[in-house]
């Protein structure tokens, strides 16, 4: 039976997602707006050893897929709004599909920084900040008073 009070971890859960969202944004954005990563003090030679010739692309992942993505969750698991298209892609049927998308940006942000290390080596502190953060999400979003808010009563 799902409970009608929001737990205490949902609101740490959401600020990760506001968190990862305002992160991915400006990330995405400075990427998309210099390909070369020079906003950020990237070295476009980090690329030499990926398939990729400029950070324009992974600044678009990072846009859309770990900035505005995050940002729509965070709404939707404050919410819960009863969006029968969002539902589309969720692979637990028995709980809200916010939940299941919250659990999808945290394995989405672990696999982008496994990609990144693997790709372009360890070399942040931010890749162990935000490997931490995704596994977090995960961990809060499988917390029983987190899945038993978003489980759907029959």
């Amino acid at each position: 039976m799902a409970s009608s009070t929001k737990p205490a971890a949902l609101y740490i859960l959401i600020f990760l997602m506001l968190f990862q969202s305002i992160s991915g944004l400006f990330g995405g954005v400075a990427l998309v707006f210099d390909p070369s990563g020079g906003i950020l003090g990237m070295n476009p030679g980090q690329l030499a050893k990926t398939p990729f010739s400029s950070y324009l692309l992974p600044g678009l992942i990072l846009l859309f897929l770990l900035g505005i993505l995050p940002l729509f969750i965070s709404f939707s698991l404050y919410a819960k709004p009863d969006w029968k298209w969002a539902n589309i892609s969720n692979i637990y049927k028995n709980r809200h599909w916010a939940w299941t998308y919250s659990l999808y940006i945290g394995i989405m942000l672990i696999i982008w920084i496994d990609v990144q290390v693997y790709l372009i080596g360890y070399g942040e502190n931010l890749q162990t900040l935000y490997a931490l953060e995704g596994m977090l999400i995960v961990i809060l979003t499988l917390l029983p008073a987190n899945m038993k808010y978003f489980t759907y009563t029959l």
